[in-house]
């Protein structure tokens, strides 16, 4: 199992950034666009909430795939959590975390993932996924700094 973590400190009050960064929408604006990334059930617009899924299809590593997330732990506005259902890993679990300090808001995501496959997804998980999750989560994070120090919705 892989670990990745990010943080980031963003100009903008905790309930904003939290809303932010559980608004579909908002989502899809923010990851890389090659993706082409598109909320296709579930919860397909606006802000997801606890007990609730949303599947998003997307091309990653030229590959297009389907990943469905269900919300299992929400504590607004410091906390939620998205585990997938039903995608191409084994097992993946992202909790984002919120912190309010000096006025502004602490952002950190941590995503643990396991490949399938045994060994050689193992070796996968090292060499090429935990690279390529850092620097996705690190670009949607930035994305949505500049959505939030703007006063978008």
């Amino acid at each position: 199992m892989v670990t990745v973590t990010t943080q980031v400190e963003i100009d903008a009050p905790i309930q904003l950034v939290f809303d932010l960064a559980r608004d579909i929408d908002v989502h899809t604006r923010t990851v890389w666009p090659h993706t082409k990334e598109k909320a296709v059930r579930g919860v397909t617009s606006g802000r997801i909430g606890h007990g609730q899924t949303v599947t998003f299809e997307a091309k990653h590593l030229g590959v297009r795939q389907r990943l469905t997330s269900l919300i299992t732990e929400y504590r607004e506005p410091y906390l939620f959590v998205d585990e997938m259902q039903k995608g191409a890993f084994k097992t993946l679990k992202h909790t984002h975390e919120f912190e309010e300090i000096n006025g502004k808001t602490v952002m950190t995501d941590t995503l643990c993932f396991e490949a399938p496959f045994g060994i050689i997804g193992r070796w996968v998980e090292k060499i090429i996924l935990k690279e390529y999750m850092r620097k996705f989560l690190e670009h949607r994070n930035n994305e949505l700094k500049k959505v939030a120090e703007a006063g978008e919705a």
